[in-house]
């Protein structure tokens, strides 16, 4: 008879642990999971944050490790729901992954040529695209080269698989493919390429508009032209580009909610509050 309360005990422990396991699988919640462009992500976060407060029924979670081609074979390998990019599907990719991404356009974004504070104020405040090409070929190892101070330069390049590094490759230097041989360290996101130029008195990289609001770097005008919320909407700036979210096939009702919101009004107005251009 002594044991009896403990199984009393036992068997209420276990009814409620199969209780809970019944309201858990009653609530229904759709996971979506993104991943993809480091340049987007920051963007998406807070879309999300929002959309998982607005509403019960899905739950959004967002990394950004990778990339954009990270996010595009993810998208199509069902490793993620929703792909984060900053370019568009390569011919190359849907030939090796197929050709069911729904592309959305989300907003635009531009590709910043960054410089050491020091290096702007000392006069390097604009840049062809020859010079640009020039310091990633390691043709130009001097800023002396092109009027600024008597320092080696610092080339900060971005690794393999970046949406931004494949367009600076692609818009800047030419060709996807071709190797910056002037670089002198390569970074994985934004954050790190921000870093990188901020803690060096001579360095030059390229990152997303919306890193170079602040800090000890300087946006230099790049073919004549500075990277401005008006420039770029314009498309005036030379390295204007689109920012996509995507999905493999027609997205689900969980896929779509959110995606519905990016485009919606509030969506929208975060897109310009973090230094993206809307997409409508």
């Amino acid at each position: 008879m002594t044991k009896l309360p403990s199984l009393m005990l036992i068997c209420s422990i276990v009814g409620l642990f199969a209780l809970a396991g019944t309201c858990g699988a009653s609530d229904g919640l759709d996971t979506v999971t993104i991943t993809g462009s480091t340049t987007v992500m920051p963007l998406v976060e807070i879309c999300a944050e929002e959309f998982n407060m607005l509403q019960k029924n899905v739950i959004v979670t967002v990394s950004g490790v990778g990339g954009s081609g990270v996010g595009i074979k993810n998208v199509a390998s069902g490793f993620s729901d929703i792909g984060m990019s900053s370019r568009e599907v390569r011919a190359n990719e849907i030939e090796l992954y197929g050709d069911n991404f729904s592309e959305y356009l989300i907003g635009y974004d531009a590709i910043c040529i960054a410089v050491s504070k020091s290096i702007y104020d000392s006069g390097v405040t604009k840049l062809t695209r020859g010079q640009v090409r020039s310091i990633y070929n390691g043709n130009v190892t001097s800023w002396k080269e092109l009027g600024g101070p008597d320092k080696d330069i610092y080339a900060v390049a971005r690794m393999v698989g970046s949406g931004t590094g494949d367009l600076f490759n692609e818009m800047v230097i030419g060709d996807l493919k071709t190797e910056t041989l002037g670089a002198d360290t390569y970074t994985q996101n934004n954050a790190e390429m921000k870093t990188a130029i901020t803690k060096s008195d001579k360095a030059i990289g390229y990152l997303g508009f919306n890193y170079v609001q602040d800090g000890n770097l300087n946006a230099v005008a790049y073919e004549g032209v500075f990277p401005t919320t008006e420039s770029i909407r314009r498309e005036t700036y030379p390295l204007t580009r689109p920012l996509y979210v995507m999905t493999w096939n027609e997205p689900d009702e969980g896929e779509q909610a959110f995606i519905n919101f990016i485009l919606g009004d509030e969506g929208q107005s975060i897109v310009e509050e973090i230094g993206f251009l809307p997409a409508n």
